[in-house]
């Protein structure tokens, strides 16, 4: 007999069917016993009677999260027992036949409520466990949803998706890279990607014109609380573009999205404003301002464009400039002289995405001329040798003929993590770390063996640091 999900039960009354989950609970009413089962479709209320002996004595040593199997008649509840709260509380299952097919130890916590009660170390260790609730189930479901709708509609706009190289090259575009050691060349590595930004630049000298592609993106950042070492991100380039262009199309998909997936929701203001960096600073201390009427409506949303940002910033520990985007974005004034007599005077094509108070993506016109790329790797405290060894790939792209471009990567994680109201972007990705980096669950990072190590031809050295 096939399986019948919860979510489906409904469509058979009066017939015989197989449905299979999790003990979600157990209730004793006198000699009858009720149970809920639990698959991804909902909860189905179970009824064993005490005519079938040996079904009954087995129903009776039913557990919480023990996996079953049962076979029954699908058959309508008395009207005082209807529960209105589930989509199946109109019905019940008579139970036939019954396989206990796994059982479980006790739980180290409940999974039948929200969870934001219980430590979250606790949760991210027994994250397999936590999946199983209500509200991280929902929060899968509406990420698979966004993630399809944004899909939808760069394809349908002539978008092509294409995936970029996870084992790549180590280059200075911010952040720390994670080094993955080649065993075949001893000595050599490759860099997992910060960001598909020079991949994404090169498929615009081939000619793609319109990229996208639902990147995954890995930094070695020191901790912090809502950041992670491996987040997923809209990663958007265009070819013949200007800033506005981009700007309206990520305005477009997020109305579009909200509509359709967010009806509930209410955007404070369209089209969203574009609000110099100078601006926001001066009036809200923040490149990221909470632009909501009112602050404790759930509902509404406030986005807006944060433009005209500084090219570079002073960096006064290690006194030299620094990219306020990353290094390939084009500045507003393209002579290379001026650029280099007033490096804080220069403004930039970068623009940031805000909703509510966080930035949940960033992205820039980028420059497409080499010799403005190595000016601007120069000011940065680039040699001329370094910057052909780290960026020489990039230079000799550039060099057989490069349309304008630009670009912009709305963070998955944050703007699901904001629309949803979660306290931070754990409660929004499967498998997440903590804000130190630490995988609970599998107990990352590990150490490996001696011999993983020899084949690598590496060695470890053990720190001598006081604790």
């Amino acid at each position: 007999m096939k399986r019948v999900l919860t979510s489906d039960v409904i469509k058979y009354p009066g017939k015989k069917i197989k449905a299979q989950g999790w003990v979600h609970s157990i209730r004793f009413h006198g000699k009858i016993i009720f149970a809920d089962l639990r698959d991804k479709g909902g909860i189905l209320q179970l009824v064993f009677g005490p005519q079938n002996k040996a079904l009954y004595k087995l129903s009776k040593e039913l557990k919480s999260e023990w996996v079953i199997s049962v076979i029954g008649e699908i058959k309508n509840r008395p009207k005082n027992m209807i529960n209105s709260k589930i989509e199946t509380g109109k019905v019940e299952l008579l139970v036939e036949e019954l396989e206990i097919l796994s059982k479980a130890k006790t739980m180290p916590f409940p999974v039948d409520s929200p969870g934001y009660e219980i430590n979250e170390e606790k949760r991210l260790k027994y994250r397999y466990l936590d999946l199983r609730r209500e509200r991280m189930r929902k929060n899968m479901q509406v990420r698979q949803e966004v993630i399809k709708f944004m899909r939808d509609f760069l394809q349908e706009r002539g978008f092509l998706e294409i995936e970029t190289p996870m084992l790549t090259k180590a280059t200075p575009e911010g952040a720390r890279d994670f080094l993955v050691p080649s065993r075949l060349e001893p000595g050599k590595f490759y860099a997992l990607p910060q960001s598909p930004q020079q991949y994404k630049q090169i498929l615009m000298v081939s000619g793609i014109e319109k990229y996208f592609q639902i990147a995954r993106c890995l930094r070695d950042e020191d901790p912090r609380a809502d950041r992670q070492a491996e987040f997923t991100q809209l990663d958007i380039e265009m070819s013949f573009i200007e800033r506005e262009d981009i700007l309206s199309l990520v305005e477009e998909l997020t109305v579009s999205l909200i509509k359709k997936l967010f009806p509930e929701k209410k955007i404070a203001k369209t089209p969203f404003p574009r609000l110099s960096y100078k601006k926001v600073m001066e009036k809200y201390n923040s490149d990221k301002p909470d632009l909501r009427k009112n602050k404790k409506d759930a509902n509404e949303l406030a986005f807006a464009f944060i433009v005209d940002f500084p090219l570079f910033k002073w960096k006064k520990g290690e006194k030299r400039w620094d990219s306020m985007h990353h290094p390939f974005t084009t500045p507003v004034e393209e002579n290379i002289e001026k650029i280099k007599a007033k490096p804080g005077k220069i403004l930039s094509h970068q623009y940031d995405f805000v909703l509510n108070g966080v930035e949940i993506g960033g992205g820039s016109i980028r420059i497409h001329k080499p010799e403005l790329l190595e000016a601007i790797f120069e000011i940065l405290g680039h040699k001329k040798q370094e910057i052909r060894e780290k960026f020489g790939h990039l230079l000799e792209a550039f060099e057989y003929g490069v349309p304008p471009h630009g670009g912009i990567a709305p963070g998955i994680d944050r703007f699901l993590a904001s629309i949803l109201g979660e306290p931070n972007i754990r409660e929004v990705i499967a498998f997440p770390k903590t804000g130190e980096n630490k995988g609970l669950m599998m107990g990352t990072p590990a150490e490996v063996s001696k011999d993983q190590l020899k084949e690598l031809h590496l060695k470890v050295e053990k720190s001598h640091r006081k604790k």
